[in-house]
């Protein structure tokens, strides 16, 4: 798996903690969905969250369709 560029990693961190932990679960989901595999753990690290975080997000996200 291929991460972001250190310049990218930096924006997302910054909007991140800006959001809801609502909309935190949500877009930790999201981009850990768009990297595939090791996507969640390399999120989680990026974001200082719980894997168990970004799971939960991706189960709300699926139930919204």
């Amino acid at each position: 798996m291929k991460g972001y560029e250190e310049e990218i990693e930096n924006l997302m961190y910054r909007h991140y903690v800006n959001l809801s932990e609502k909309d935190k679960r949500h877009y930790a989901a999201i981009e850990a969905a768009k990297l595939g595999h090791g996507g969640i753990t390399y999120i989680a690290e990026l974001f200082g969250c719980d894997r168990q975080t970004i799971a939960t997000g991706l189960e709300e996200l699926k139930k919204m369709i």
